[in-house]
This record gives structure tokens, sequence and C-alpha cells, in this order.
């Protein structure tokens, strides 16, 4: 299982509101390939089962980013989290 740490190094050091990572960005990022199971809407879903812990979805909140997997199946949305006073 590929560790998340650069995802969540990478998301940390982002700007935008928003952004778009194909699959294989992910991948690249991550330097191993990502499992079957992100072809799955639920797998990335940040804001789903909080008690779940998955690693993808740690990694995403801990930068500050909801991940949400695209409609195309094939990249995921990263949305910056307001921060709460």
């Amino acid at each position: 299982m590929p560790d998340y740490d650069a995802l969540r190094d990478y998301l940390e050091r982002q700007t935008r509101a928003e952004l778009v990572l194909s699959y294989e960005e992910i991948e690249e990022l991550l330097g191993d390939s990502l499992p079957r199971a992100a072809q799955r809407a639920s797998w990335w879903d940040s804001l789903r089962s909080p008690q779940e812990k998955m690693p993808q979805r740690e990694a995403c909140l801990a930068a500050g980013y909801v991940a949400t997997r695209m409609p195309d199946g094939k990249s995921v949305r990263f949305r910056k989290q307001k921060r709460q006073p």
C-alpha cells in the first residue's frame, strides 16, 4: 500500500482553493500505484464515514483539503476546506 505523505505534502504547498489531479499524477507523486479500490468514488470521499480512518483520506484532510473522485473516474478534485474561526 502506498504511503500518502507525498500527497499530503504536495497539497500543503498548494495555494489554490481547488485543483484536479489525474490518477497518473497522484501515482507519480506517490512513486507507487494506487490500489484498485481507488477506482471507487467512496474510497476518495473525505467526508464519508469520518470514523473510518483511511490513509488517503487522512492525508488530504491533514493538508486541509477534501477529496472527491471526478465523474470521469480518472481524476480527483481536491477542495480546500474553510478554516473554522
